[in-house]
């Protein structure tokens, strides 16, 4: 089999595995745990919650690191499979997900600061201060967790675009991706600015993204690209069809 056969298959591949850990990781830490150990607007019964499963947040705070570095493997693939589209559009994604990700990885600082703050209280800090640093903390990396996801969004919204004009693959996925994309950003910012709009469409909103991403993750793994379409797109073939 010729190189140019084997190669986008094998990028398809590693970036499905990728953004299938990258959702597992995801869903794990930022699903699970946090809704588990994070009391909302109850700072005191959090803290017992992390004090009492410091392992479980452990874990979860090592998922959560692993997410950045293994994403930016992923990203570059992802532009390497949706480059022959158009590729300045392309690497607008690219650069959409690198604000997202040096977001991101800020946004776990906080993470980090919040049982380092509830441990000074056992250093002679007062409990009172301690628990207050901890709240500051988890509000600081809710905000810039949402960040990452007003980047994160725009980001699905250009790869959406690339996907359903690439012929290379399925063009009701570029379609999920940009709803993924658009629930995102609306989810996001009016976590950011409209609370009280956020309180009602969310999480509710955010199953177009599970289901955009899950797709798409599930495309790339099982069903890769076509290759046919894939040497024709990389062939020039549909030049006119790679235009913003």
């Amino acid at each position: 089999m010729k190189s140019t056969e084997v190669a986008p298959q094998l990028y398809a591949r590693i970036a499905g595995l990728i953004y299938l850990l990258v959702i597992l990781f995801g869903g794990f830490s930022e699903g699970f745990v946090m809704n588990t150990l994070v009391i909302p607007h109850d700072m005191a019964a959090t803290a017992r919650n992390i004090v009492k499963h410091p392992a479980l947040w452990d874990l979860s705070l090592a998922g959560n690191l692993i997410i950045p570095l293994i994403a930016i493997i992923q990203l570059w693939i992802e532009y390497l499979l949706l480059r022959p589209v158009n590729r300045n559009l392309a690497g607008l994604f690219v650069l959409l997900n690198l604000a997202s990700l040096a977001v991101e990885a800020v946004s776990k600082v906080f993470l980090i600061l919040i049982k380092m703050s509830l441990m000074s209280a056992q250093g002679g800090v007062p409990a009172d201060a301690a628990l207050a640093l901890a709240g500051f903390a988890l509000e600081a990396h809710n905000v810039a967790f949402n960040i990452t996801l007003v980047f994160f969004g725009a980001a699905c919204l250009v790869s959406g675009r690339l996907i359903f004009r690439s012929g290379y693959f399925p063009w009701f996925v570029g379609l999920l991706m940009q709803a993924a994309g658009a629930s995102y950003l609306i989810a996001s910012i009016s976590e950011l600015v409209l609370p009280g709009l956020a309180r009602i469409i969310s999480p509710a909103i955010l199953l177009l993204a599970l289901v955009g991403e899950s797709t798409f993750c599930l495309v790339l793994l099982i069903r890769g690209v076509d290759l046919k379409m894939w040497n024709l797109r990389t062939a020039g073939a549909y030049s006119a069809g790679s235009t913003v």
